[in-house]
């Protein structure tokens, strides 16, 4: 099985976010993002948001979801992390018309743990903001049939650290092909092959992938 591109429902994801995030400041990538999910009819989406950061690309997975009939799983560090996201999406759908849809599945902890329970992920959205970026990245649990994986605010942490997805992702993971778009802040998009009958990278010797915390300034090193 592979995925399959679906120009009309990615469409109306599309247009259904424009409407939804018009208040929004995000420079086109919860509409993309929306579409791209919807389009590839995904299943199973999930989100690592960052605490403090936008909430229209939640609010465009949302649409795609609903479109798709799909789930949508944000996960979240802590509790609190769980109540300001909550609080902002509340908001978002008090003063957008037409409103949004429903909240979408929280999953609250440690990446291990929240990644573990989320098996046949199809589209998986994560920002380079978070700490543990590259740890939601390897644990992702990818469908059988192949998925997309998108990292926001890409450009900082591809210059700086020198990001590359073979690096990043589990061991064995099949990059069909990837592409760095000047959306936002940057995304960075790697399309998941399948694992029915298709062959892997092959295993190279472990690399080191640098991430500087914008914040902190703090740098945090992972083997892979």
């Amino acid at each position: 099985m592979k995925l399959i591109w679906s120009p009309e429902t990615a469409s109306k994801a599309y247009i259904e976010t424009v409407k939804s995030c018009e208040k929004f400041k995000e420079f086109g990538v919860a509409e993309l993002l929306s579409a791209m999910a919807a389009g590839w009819n995904a299943k199973l989406i999930v989100e690592a948001w960052t605490q403090g950061g936008p909430i229209a690309t939640s609010i465009g997975l949302a649409v795609a979801a609903r479109n798709t009939g799909g789930r949508h799983v944000c996960i979240v560090p802590d509790e609190r992390s769980r109540l300001e996201y909550v609080s902002a999406m509340r908001n978002a759908s008090s003063s957008s018309s037409p409103p949004p849809p429903p909240l979408p599945e929280i999953a609250v902890g440690e990446v291990e743990a929240t990644m573990g329970g989320l098996v046949g992920v199809d589209f998986l959205v994560v920002d380079c903001k978070r700490r543990d970026f590259a740890r939601v990245l390897r644990l992702a649990k990818a469908s059988h049939k192949g998925a997309v994986f998108a990292c926001k605010n890409a450009a900082w942490q591809r210059n700086v650290s020198g990001f590359r997805w073979q690096w990043a992702l589990e061991r064995g993971t099949r990059v069909v092909r990837s592409v760095f778009l000047p959306v936002g802040r940057g995304l960075d998009i790697a399309h998941i092959g399948s694992n029915s009958g298709t062959v892997a990278l092959k295993k190279g010797p472990s690399r080191w992938i640098k991430h500087i915390d914008q914040k902190s300034g703090e740098e945090h090193v992972f083997r892979k």
